[in-house]
């Protein structure tokens, strides 16, 4: 009976944590596009976007270089 409702409450989290990732697309100014595993993070401080590209690889774009952000 443990392990049973331990493996639902498990799935259930894992399936809850899947669902908060909302890949993105983010579209520059000269027409180039990234695919982002996540919503963009925006640092105020220094006018940049940073996100994880699908790859894998750690990407700041310029929030002025910026066109458009949109969900996937």
């Amino acid at each position: 009976m443990k392990n049973g409702l331990l493996s639902t409450l498990l799935i259930g989290a894992f399936a809850t944590l899947a669902g908060c990732s909302s890949p993105s697309l983010i579209t520059l100014n000269d027409g180039r596009e990234f695919q982002a595993v996540d919503a963009p993070r925006f640092e105020r401080s220094s006018g940049f976007y940073e996100f994880e590209q699908l790859d894998g690889k750690v990407t700041r774009v310029n929030k002025d270089q910026v066109r458009t952000i949109t969900e996937m």
